[in-house]
């Protein structure tokens, strides 16, 4: 069991991060964050999370008309924006991440199944983006305000990646940590059956 010190980092005291230190995240350490969120599972391995890391102000400014009018600020300012996408076509990969079984025609033949299973196994994958970045002691700022169609033109036209959300990373200033709200208690989120 993780100390409480680990819990904290992960969860208890981490936050949202709305503003940034003039602290650059150095690309080596997106290299280790890549390498410690994959390690999460996916069903049958399918790993459809793509990554597209921002990190000079050329591809934010391409990101900028994007962008919802309250996530402006903290994205332009933040060392680096993570375009969280999956792809539409990741059981390609298939041979490679599931090499005993040839799973493709399990997507190939149901187009549903294969967008649900996109979409559910790269949103787990971008959560544990998130606690990896926090484990390797990167502040996070996770976000869905922006036009999705035109991130997927901008950054993705003419490939099978489409974009999920975004998500922030840096080294947060405290001062734009907004007071933590409420969660639901056990018994209103919970049953034990």
């Amino acid at each position: 069991m993780l100390d409480d010190a680990a819990l904290d980092t992960l969860f208890r005291t981490a936050r949202t991060q709305n503003a940034w230190q003039d602290k650059p995240v150095p690309e080596a350490l997106l290299h280790d964050l890549y390498d410690l969120m994959k390690m999460g599972p996916t069903s049958a391995n399918c790993s459809p999370a793509r990554l597209i890391f921002l990190t000079t102000p050329e591809a934010k400014e391409k990101l900028r008309p994007a962008l919802s009018a309250g996530n402006l600020a903290k994205t332009m300012s933040a060392p680096v924006t993570v375009i969280v996408a999956l792809d539409e076509a990741f059981y390609e990969k298939l041979p490679k991440l599931f090499p005993h079984v040839d799973a493709r025609p399990w997507f190939t033949s149901n187009a549903a199944f294969a967008a649900t299973t996109a979409m559910r196994n790269g949103s787990l994958q971008g959560a544990y983006l998130m606690l990896a970045a926090r484990a390797l002691g990167i502040d996070v700022g996770a976000m869905s305000g922006f036009n999705v169609e035109m991130v997927n033109e901008t950054f993705m036209a003419g490939t099978t990646w489409k974009a999920n959300f975004l998500c922030n990373l840096g080294y947060g200033d405290p001062a734009g940590v907004k007071e933590r709200l409420p969660r639901l208690d056990f018994d209103e989120a919970c049953q034990i059956l």
